[in-house]
């Protein structure tokens, strides 16, 4: 038998922010007319509403509550609704909701971050309003969760396989939206308090300036802050001598690599000034006086790193902060999120120069000189440089001209020693990984050498030769390698080699003597392939006759240019960073010289009139790309 009373409308939960306005309804059908009333239960106690008996029900939201509608007609015949909630959340963020709101989902409530030991339980909470409520759905590496379809996820013993990236999907019929997605992880390599899901680092040094006096410190602190972080595991660029063009492809490629939980590094020895607490570098193609458009902001980098959900953002500026114009305008710049991740790390103080000195037969910064003594140590890392600020202070040559200065945001005890555990597939090792393996080749006449390929930075390589034992029928045998004489421009690319380059490789390979070495500097302006030419010079005995033989080596431009190469990196998935144009550039430079010391504790020369950067965006600076400017040859 049919009932008497059917409803045809039930009334729909909704979630929504105090004070917003909405409608209940709930229709029904009967052979008679039909009477309404609602009811509304509040601490477990099912309430009548005074003068609600209407088919709809307005509501001004203020308590969470549930609600039903009972009909009847007039042979005392009676149903009632479904029960509904209205949830009501007092604290929305002004602006969440938009202007015109038809009630599709907004997230209000994203799941966070969380370590969780095996076989200890994990809670996962999001939240969502919506008019109707929300459903939830949630996933864990981009699979279903079948049965966890609440705002609360709940694992009563987590496993090691329970590890992975959540979020959840809040639907409604106007739509869904996704909750931020979030990283979760179980088991025992976890025991440490604070870990990095990977420790990137991208460090220049500017050395040698058209425009502006030459620097000698930055070749060897950027090669031996190198060699310190990568035992840290810290997969580390190091590029010597970029122009304008050259540094922001090498700060974009660094933004595309970084991810959430990542340790991020970025270091800069070289000229640049400071104007209000904005710090600027200045590339080796910088005109003299500067102008606006011809540095790189720092805030402007920061910037793009916090975006990037990074754990730990460190970074170390080797450079003079003094501001000489001071009638440049100062141009905006967004504040940085405050999200307590951030160490600022400068070699001196504001307004003040960093100072390089004569160590043994290198240069070396102030800064570096104690840096490297201390960035090894297990302690958070603002203590670390602390320790580093101390010993600067207690240096004779330095006192009264430097002091190191530490601004950061780091609210948790993070440091450069913690573990590394990876989320998802693993981010490709960039930069100078990929080196050429050793090759042996064979002269016409039996004699071999041995070809080594050695990247003292991501932009210098150095080719070593080597001659194997010599055949018996050969005597006073001289290896060459050199450049074809068919190749331009080897004067100019000689003036250009950086210093010291030569003694830190001869300091590298001390153990294995070489009976010759080319350097190929500047690798990032290759855009052809690029022919090595190896000369055996020696004499037949049986003629006594003087015999030159000789072989060529293709190195691919492909290999040699890598970084700044218009392949896509591999990146975890929650990125979304285009990929940047390639600068357009002169061939590498190919060649051997011998290094230079600077004289101790003078400060470097620096420009008169710099003139502050306009602070364009990096997505701006990209146009850049398309019109690299000449290489010259940076730390004030």
């Amino acid at each position: 038998m049919q009932p008497a009373i059917v409803i045809t409308e039930q009334p729909v939960s909704v979630s929504v922010p105090v004070g917003y306005s909405f409608t209940l309804r709930c229709r029904a059908e009967a052979r008679t007319s039909l009477q309404y009333q609602w009811f509304c239960q509040r601490q477990s106690v099912c309430l009548q509403i005074p003068g609600a008996t209407k088919q709809d029900l307005p509501i001004t939201a203020q308590q969470t509550q549930l609600y039903t509608c009972r009909v009847n007609d007039r042979y005392r015949n009676a149903v009632f609704s479904d029960w509904v909630k209205v949830e009501v959340h007092p604290c929305v963020a002004r602006g969440l909701l938009p202007q015109l709101w038809q009630g599709e989902p907004v997230i209000i409530l994203n799941p966070t971050e969380q370590k969780v030991e095996v076989g200890k339980p994990l809670l996962l909470q999001c939240a969502a309003m919506g008019v109707p409520a929300p459903s939830y759905q949630w996933y864990c590496n981009g699979n279903v969760l079948e049965h966890q379809k609440k705002k609360k996820l709940w694992i009563s013993h987590a496993k090691v396989s329970d590890s992975g990236t959540y979020l959840c999907c809040a639907s409604n019929s106007h739509g869904e939206h996704w909750t931020n997605a979030v990283d979760i992880h179980i088991g025992s390599c976890h025991s440490e308090k604070f870990f990095a899901t990977g420790k990137i680092a991208l460090l220049v040094g500017n050395n040698r300036y058209q425009h502006h006096p030459n620097l000698m410190a930055p070749v060897t602190d950027v090669f031996e802050l190198s060699v310190l972080l990568k035992q840290l595991g810290f997969q580390v660029v190091s590029l010597l001598d970029l122009n304008k063009a050259e540094m922001v492809t090498a700060v974009s490629r660094f933004l595309q690599l970084l991810g959430k939980g990542v340790y991020a590094i970025f270091y800069y020895a070289g000229h640049g000034y400071e104007h209000l607490g904005r710090n600027y570098m200045v590339p080796i193609d910088a005109p003299q006086p500067y102008a606006p458009e011809n540095c790189i902001s720092v805030q402007r980098i920061l910037q793009k790193m916090q975006q990037q959900q990074t754990a730990l953002n460190l970074i170390l500026l080797d450079t003079c902060r003094k501001w000489y114009n001071l009638e440049c305008a100062l141009s905006q710049v967004q504040p940085l999120e405050p999200w307590g991740n951030i160490v600022y790390g400068y070699a001196t103080c504001e307004d003040a120069e960093a100072y390089e000195l004569q160590d043994g037969e290198f240069s070396s910064g102030i800064f570096m000189k104690y840096l490297k003594k201390h960035i090894l140590q297990e302690k958070k890392v603002t203590h670390m440089l602390e320790d580093v600020l101390e010993d600067i202070g207690r240096d004779p040559l330095v006192t009264g001209k430097q002091v190191m200065e530490i601004k950061h945001t780091l609210k948790e005890a993070r440091s450069l020693t913690d573990p590394i555990c990876p989320l998802g597939a693993a981010v490709e090792r960039w930069g100078c990984g990929h080196e050429p393996p050793r090759e042996t080749v064979t002269f016409p006449c039996g004699a071999q050498a041995e070809l080594r390929f050695q990247h003292l930075f991501s932009n210098v390589m150095s080719v070593c030769a080597k001659l194997q034992e010599p055949p018996a029928h050969i005597t006073d045998a001289h290896l060459m390698l050199r450049q074809p004489t068919e190749v331009d421009d080897v004067a100019n690319l000689e003036e250009s080699r950086p210093d010291q380059v030569e003694s830190l490789l001869a300091s590298v390979c001390k153990e294995e003597e070489q009976d010759c070495i080319f350097q190929l500097c500047g690798l990032q302006k290759i855009q052809v392939d690029v022919v090595l030419q190896l000369d055996l010079h020696y004499t037949q005995l049986s003629t006594k006759k003087r015999t030159c033989e000789s072989l060529q080596k293709i190195l691919p431009k492909s290999l040699l240019g890598q970084f700044f190469s218009q392949r896509n990196y591999a990146q975890p998935k929650y990125q979304n960073t285009p990929a940047w144009a390639d600068p357009k550039g002169q061939q590498a430079s190919l060649r051997t010289g011998a290094g230079h010391s600077l004289p101790s504790s003078n400060p470097s020369n620096s420009s008169s009139e710099p003139e502050e950067n306009d602070e364009s965006s990096l997505s701006e600076l990209c146009s850049a790309l398309l019109r690299a400017g000449p290489r010259a040859g940076t730390n004030p």
